[in-house]
């Protein structure tokens, strides 16, 4: 484990933040308040056109009505920015096919606060952060 501390993130709460996102054809705003009123699910991964990302956002996005209809809303998160995600959206048949919100988190707020920033590449490792209707860690 590299020396890292483990923390039990259950019952942690939702931090205040504002990022983008790329949903839809467009570039959203989103903030803590967000994703609230549902349960979340936040899915870190390390980049943009990586190898194998596509297959797991794309994965998601088979699935995405799912969730849905049980009041959960996805989010995948990588420390690219949302233009990044754009370009990754239609330039790829499998990411083009995701409807939930690709979060950018280009200064690593999300990530850090999870535990999930590799602070030497600047990427995000391979994480799911499943947080209920008020905001707090119920599974990760």
């Amino acid at each position: 484990m590299r020396g890292e501390i483990i923390v039990n993130y259950i019952g942690s709460a939702l931090p205040d933040f504002q990022v983008n996102a790329y949903q839809d054809g467009e570039v959203k705003a989103l903030t803590a308040d967000d994703l609230r009123g549902h349960w979340s699910i936040l899915f870190f991964y390390p980049a943009d056109f990586s190898f194998v990302c596509p297959t797991e956002l794309g994965d998601l996005a088979a699935h995405y009505a799912a969730f849905q209809k049980q009041n959960a809303e996805i989010y995948s998160v990588s420390e690219d920015t949302e233009f990044v995600h754009q370009a990754w959206h239609e330039q790829s048949e499998e990411v083009g096919q995701v409807a939930y919100p690709m979060i950018a988190d280009p200064a690593g707020d999300l990530a850090r606060h999870y535990g999930v920033l590799d602070e030497a590449a600047g990427q995000a490792y391979r994480g799911v952060f499943i947080l209920d209707p008020q905001g707090e860690v119920r599974s990760y």
